[in-house]
């Protein structure tokens, strides 16, 4: 059975200050990449192995230097943070800037390599490992060049250490959380470990056993198992406060959303009859409407057969010698109407 390891945050944080441990996050690299000849040369200064009384515990960072003079920076975050891929632009784009100083060549800076290893949620999908990286894309032709185009590979300006579109940042993003424990190569033997604090039974990635030999728990002297916890409990209550504001902003927004929004629910409610009320309103007054245009109707129809009757009379009682004044005196109506039926 395997024994606990400790986390790998903690490792990155405590064992690269000795060069004869620089293999465990070289073997990682070596997966992530996909490089077996990566070696990592040094360990830059960085946030993450720094001591200090006062440093988060909720976040790691740590910066090295390969064999191709890469500089890659590894992050390791474990609590959420809203704004985190605008930090991790900025957290590149600053290496990127500080390279070189003023008056130095551009071609002169850094490649620059972003590893992201997230304890939470990104959001931005459901693998658990995403791969980015500048390409430019022809709007006429749809032709794609990247770092790994042939007409660019060839493309290094004298003193320059890349080509143009090689030197653009590279950014790796690991959300621990998705992944589903199935080992299918050698980047997720790791992740493995991130996630389980253990090393997947069949590991044989390069250097993944001497993290199962070096980082047992049980392993550790005193001091180091004592460090450890402390490192443990101050993660852990780093977490809880962060749910704990979580939980006190759900209760504040209990007590001040849920008035406003049932005012608002009232209010809508109140709206919703009133449409209604006006609605029927309108429709009973176009129904009366057609009602008054069809009696109308009839009326029209009702009086223009009664014409046509006397019209038919007029002319018939015409055709029996009747006298125009005769017929208008017998039917009752004006001797200008009697002459209009009859065409006169």
């Amino acid at each position: 059975m395997s024994q606990r390891l400790v986390r790998f945050d903690w490792a990155m944080k405590n064992l690269l200050r000795n060069k004869a441990n620089y293999d465990i996050v070289e073997g990682f690299l070596c997966a992530l990449l996909e490089d077996n000849d990566l070696q990592v040369l040094e360990v830059l200064e960085s946030e993450g192995n720094q001591d200090d009384e006062n440093d988060k515990f909720n976040r790691v960072d740590v910066v090295v230097r390969d064999n191709l003079d890469r500089k890659i920076l590894i992050e390791i975050q474990n609590t959420k943070e809203s704004d985190y891929l605008f930090r991790m632009v900025y957290g590149t784009s600053k290496s990127i800037s500080d390279s070189i100083e003023s008056g130095d060549k551009y071609r002169e800076i850094d490649k620059v390599i972003s590893v992201s290893i997230l304890y939470f949620d990104l959001g931005i999908g459901e693998d658990y490992l995403y791969y980015g990286q500048t390409e430019f894309k022809g709007l006429n032709t749809n032709e794609i060049i990247n770092k790994n185009s042939e007409k660019v590979k060839r493309l290094i300006p004298k003193g320059a250490k890349y080509n143009g579109v090689e030197i653009f940042p590279e950014y790796y993003l690991i959300q621990v959380k998705k992944y589903q424990n199935v080992v299918k190569n050698a980047i997720d033997e790791w992740v493995y470990w991130f996630k389980n604090e253990k090393v997947a039974e069949g590991s044989n990635s390069k250097h993944i056993q001497k993290v199962a030999e070096r980082l047992e728990v049980l392993k550790m002297n005193k001091a180091e198992r004592k460090n450890y916890e402390r490192f443990l409990e101050k993660l852990a209550s780093e977490k809880d406060m962060v749910q704990t504001s979580q939980d006190e902003g759900y209760e504040k927004a209990q007590k001040e959303l849920i008035p406003l929004l049932e005012q608002a629910e009232a209010k809508a409610e109140q709206e919703r009859k009133e449409k209604e009320r006006a609605e029927a309103k309108a429709e009973q007054e176009r129904k009366e409407k057609e009602q008054e245009r069809k009696e109308k109707e009839r009326a029209e129809a009702k009086a223009k057969e009664a014409l046509l009757k006397i019209e038919k009379m007029v002319i018939k009682l015409n055709q029996k010698g009747f006298s125009e004044k005769e017929i208008a005196e017998d039917l009752e109506i004006s001797l200008q109407e009697v002459k209009k039926m009859l065409g006169k």
